[in-house]
């Protein structure tokens, strides 16, 4: 029977000092006032932040220098993404492009995109979306209906996408669309095409959520005219192009680690005397995080070495969400809303409430807990 196989990485020099420069840079911008620490990495937005950390090398980093990459490795790209993501930092305009996005179009994408497109990624001014779910779809995407009807020079594109993440902000979105095949095979004749934001025929409806934060949108595609070259791994190839780039998507310390900065402040009101419950309590939330942590960089190891761990990437992205729901039931139940002084309480209190109402999504973004489980079965062997 197939086994999963999480390999120890040991991180080089190079990504030790790089997480001290990371540590300072987040320690000045607080110390401006420019953010202020938040649960959820899908959560807050500021081209500006996104603009620095370009200035300062921190996107595009694995890239080469050619397309304004930085030529560094991926487990240097992971240290930074995991400090961005401790500090609860505003990192969401830039991290479809950086994470997913542009990784797809360096390897898969045309000559002319590439040059156009990836050194305005790495620079943190110009982001993206991902246009894979559609409505009655959800993640099955296989059955997605948004078609491209072949026209001189291109495609013309008809349809909808939804839950589109931060599309509103987004200068580009990806979106998987059928270009052919047959019902009776669906994962044939899919596409994905990289689609200008400002082209005629697209409108973006706002989707609001519980706490009233605009993160979500439904994006409607009538008749829009796309390049032929704007596509991502060529005419037909959707689907292998979809299963690669949600090694990206999955495996990251993003999947487990959306509400670390409560877990943080947690421990802050609790103080350096917790009782017994409190301890063991904290204490398998640390554990469960090392052992993700380990599992993740064992991906971003195998990232770097030009695999492609999708299945392992389904197992981290599962367990990982699981992980980072459990972080506010069980600070609500060791610390009461109102706070006992031990720390900076008003933080504490802000960071539970959102994390409460962020939770539930958290299985849900990325692909549901059961399309992720009938991945891991199929890649064990059990289906």
């Amino acid at each position: 029977m197939p086994e999963f196989r999480f390999e120890p990485v040991q991180m080089p020099p190079a990504a030790t000092r790089l997480r001290a420069e990371v540590r300072g840079f987040l320690d000045e911008e607080k110390a401006k006032g420019t953010f202020a620490p938040t649960v959820g990495a899908m959560v807050a937005a500021d081209p500006s932040f996104s603009a620095r950390l370009g200035a300062r090398g921190y996107l595009g980093m694995t890239w080469p220098k050619q397309y304004g990459g930085h030529e560094r490795s991926a487990l240097e790209r992971y240290v930074v993404v995991e400090e961005l993501l401790a500090a609860g930092a505003p990192v969401m305009a830039h991290w479809i492009a950086d994470r997913q996005s542009g990784p797809q179009i360096l390897k898969h994408g045309a000559e002319r995109v590439k040059k156009m497109i990836l050194p305005e990624i790495a620079s943190g001014r110009c982001f993206f979306a991902i246009g894979m779910s559609e409505p009655d779809t959800g993640s099955d995407l296989a059955s997605v209906k948004t078609r491209a009807v072949p026209v001189e020079g291109g495609f013309r594109v008809t349809g909808r996408k939804v839950w589109t993440s931060y599309a509103h902000m987004a200068h580009y979105v990806i979106a998987l669309v059928r270009t052919g095949g047959r019902p009776e095979d669906r994962h044939v004749g899919l596409t994905q095409l990289i689609v200008d934001m400002k082209s005629p025929g697209i409108e973006v409806r706002p989707i609001i959520n519980v706490y009233g934060a605009h993160e979500f949108n439904e994006v409607a595609f009538d008749d829009v005219f796309v390049p032929e070259d704007m596509s991502v791994g060529g005419i037909g190839n959707g689907w292998a192009m979809v299963t690669s780039e949600l090694a990206f998507e999955r495996s990251g310390p993003d999947r487990f680690m959306s509400t670390y900065p409560l877990l943080v402040e947690a421990f802050r009101e609790i103080g350096e005397s917790p009782n017994a419950s409190e301890a063991a309590e904290l204490g398998r939330l640390v554990a469960h995080l090392a052992t993700l942590r380990r599992m993740s960089t064992s991906i971003a190891g195998m990232l770097n070495e030009g695999k492609s761990p999708v299945t392992e990437a389904a197992l981290v992205k599962d367990l990982g969400t699981t992980f980072e729901q459990s972080i506010p039931e069980i600070t609500r139940r060791l610390l009461p809303l109102e706070p006992r002084g031990g720390g900076n309480g008003q933080a504490y209190d802000g960071l539970q409430q959102l994390a409460q109402m962020q939770a539930p999504c958290y299985s849900i973004r990325g692909g549901t807990r059961e399309i992720l489980r009938g991945m891991i079965a199929r890649g064990l062997g059990l289906r």
